[in-house]
Formats: structure tokens, C-alpha cells, sequence
């Protein structure tokens, strides 16, 4: 039960995900700048991002290393979490819709989590062991 604290900032993040991608869509700023730049779509990106960086830290934290399977399961995990708070907005949420582009989003940005946190390790973490993933 101890090892839960290395993930507290990834099970916070899953949380404010939901949170975020259920609000009623009344409470989501519609700026006309905003739309055309797809904000939410960047917005999106960032938030899986930041899901799959913060499993990995979890992973480094707890074990102090990871294989590739590993990363491939936190980029496929993030993508279906996305995938089904798409469903979630399409039939539990006021004023949302299910958006195959926004899913599209969450599983790039669950790609960059892992290559930001690989430059994350490389560039502010001490290595820890020889088996780490590179």
C-alpha cells in the first residue's frame, strides 16, 4: 500500500481530467481566437500528456526503471481514457459531444508524455539503474 504514493500525482490527474472533460459545456470559454487556433484540441494534448509524464514518474519514483511495454501500455491506457470520456460527453454531460478529434489529441499527447518524460529523466533525474529504458 505504500508504493500508492509514488502515483498520487498521476491518480490526481487522472481526477482532474474527469473533472475538466465533464464540466457542462456553458462553463467551457467559446472565444472566437480560441476556436481558431483549436485550443482545445492543444488543451487536450496537454492534459494526456501531463497523464502519461506523471505514470511514468510514478514508475520511476516506485521501481527506478521500466521497459518499453510498459510505456506502450501508459500511451495505450491514457488513449482509451480519452476514448471513453469522449463517450462519457457524448451521453452524460450537458452541453458536450463525442469528438473523434479530441481523442485523436489525448493519444498524441499520451505519445509526447512519454518523449517529455524521457528528456525529463535525461535533463533532472539521477540515474538509478542500468535497466532503465533509453
Amino acid at each position: 500500500m505504500k508504493a500508492i504514493r509514488y502515483y498520487i500525482p498521476a491518480i490526481v490527474w487522472l481526477f482532474f481530467i474527469l473533472v475538466m472533460c465533464t464540466l457542462p459545456g456553458k462553463d467551457i470559454p467559446h472565444e472566437g481566437w480560441m476556436e481558431r487556433i483549436h485550443m482545445d484540441k492543444i488543451v487536450h494534448f496537454g492534459l494526456f500528456g501531463g497523464m502519461v509524464f506523471f505514470l511514468c514518474l510514478g514508475v520511476y519514483w516506485h521501481k527506478g526503471r521500466f521497459s518499453a511495454t510498459t510505456l506502450f501500455m501508459f500511451v495505450v491506457f491514457a488513449a482509451l481514457y480519452g476514448l471513453s470520456i469522449e463517450y462519457i460527453q457524448k451521453y452524460m454531460t450537458v452541453d458536450r459531444s463525442f469528438d473523434m478529434t479530441d481523442a485523436a489529441a489525448d493519444a498524441l499527447g499520451a505519445i509526447a508524455g512519454v518523449w517529455i518524460f524521457r528528456l525529463f529523466r535525461r535533463w533532472f533525474l539521477k540515474p538509478r539503474t542500468n535497466n532503465a529504458v533509453e
